[in-house]
This record gives C-alpha cells, sequence and structure tokens, in this order.
C-alpha cells in the first residue's frame, strides 16, 4: 500500500492518494464497486476520486480542511478493512 499527502500549494487545498493493491484486478473491481456508493457525507469542502488501474484500486481525496481529510480517509479505511476481511473469508470470486 503507497500513501501519499500533500498541499497543493496553487488553491491551498489538501490531497492524499491511497493505492491498494489487490490478487487479481477482479478483486480490485469488486472492492471499487462495494465502495462506490457511499458519497461523501458532508457537501462540501472534500471529494474523492476511485479508479482501478490492472490489480491496484486507487483513491484520491481533496480537501479544504485536514479534519475533514482525516475523517473521511478514516472511514473510508473501515469500509476497505470490511471488504477485504469479506474477500478474504469467501476466498477467491469465481469468474462469471
Amino acid at each position: 500500500m503507497a500513501v501519499c499527502a500533500s498541499e497543493n500549494g496553487s488553491n491551498g487545498k489538501l490531497e492524499f492518494l491511497l493505492k491498494v493493491p489487490f490478487p487479481t484486478e477482479r478483486e480490485a473491481v469488486i472492492a471499487l464497486r462495494s465502495l462506490s456508493p457511499d458519497p461523501e457525507p458532508r457537501k462540501g469542502g472534500i471529494a474523492k476520486n476511485m479508479d482501478v488501474s490492472g490489480q491496484t484500486l486507487s483513491v484520491r481525496w481533496t480537501a479544504d480542511e485536514a479534519r475533514i481529510l482525516r475523517v473521511s480517509v478514516s472511514s473510508f479505511l473501515d469500509h476497505l478493512s470490511l471488504v477485504m476481511e469479506t474477500l478474504d473469508a469467501f476466498g477467491s470470486p469465481v469468474s462469471q
């Protein structure tokens, strides 16, 4: 897992990038689909973009405040942990 946090000097927003490798591309897509329905609860101040490239799920946050960013990332990691535990408990998904 690789993470990067920075402050974008041009607009003063905070950015955080999380890359999560999965054993297969299918599992990365399952994680993306499982986590995508959860929009940010707060309207404004933060944006989250997710995509899959190969076997890696990438998530990028952009926020106005560190507190908002921390809460969003923490919540996401809780949900990601549940998705990964579920994938582990049921084994590799069967191809359709």
